[in-house]
């Protein structure tokens, strides 16, 4: 049963490793993006490959069943991105508050320009 749960592991690790790397390819997904997944798709393969490693974590911490670490660390990995991907969402929201801002005063300007040249304030030859 241990090898079916090792088998398993391994090939959803590979096959999110995959994943990530012809998202990549296919442009979907970013580079800056994609090295987060990457990382966690690596660090589950490698736990899944030598289960001497998962052992060792799993009685360091206290977990008794050793592939429940695979999760822990997915787990991991999924808030690690979720904290990332907010933090560059509150950054793009900023960007976009400006721009709109900047929109904003270019649209009065040229509303003001229109007016003008309406009342011919200002000749336009």
């Amino acid at each position: 049963m241990g090898n079916l749960v090792q088998i398993g592991a391994v090939v959803v690790s590979g096959a999110l490793l995959l994943l990530v790397v012809d998202l990549v390819r296919r442009r979907k997904l970013t580079e800056e993006y994609s090295f987060i997944w990457i990382l966690c798709a690596a660090a589950l393969l490698v736990l899944s490959l030598w289960r001497d490693i998962l052992h060792v974590t799993a009685r360091w911490l206290g977990v008794y069943y050793p592939p429940a670490v695979l999760l822990l660390v997915l787990i991991f990995f999924v808030f690690v991105a979720s904290l990332y991907f907010s933090v560059v969402i509150s950054g793009q929201r900023r960007q976009i508050e400006h721009l709109v801002e900047e929109l904003a005063l270019l649209d009065q300007r040229l509303r003001e320009t229109e007016r003008e040249t309406k009342t011919g304030n200002t000749p336009r030859d």
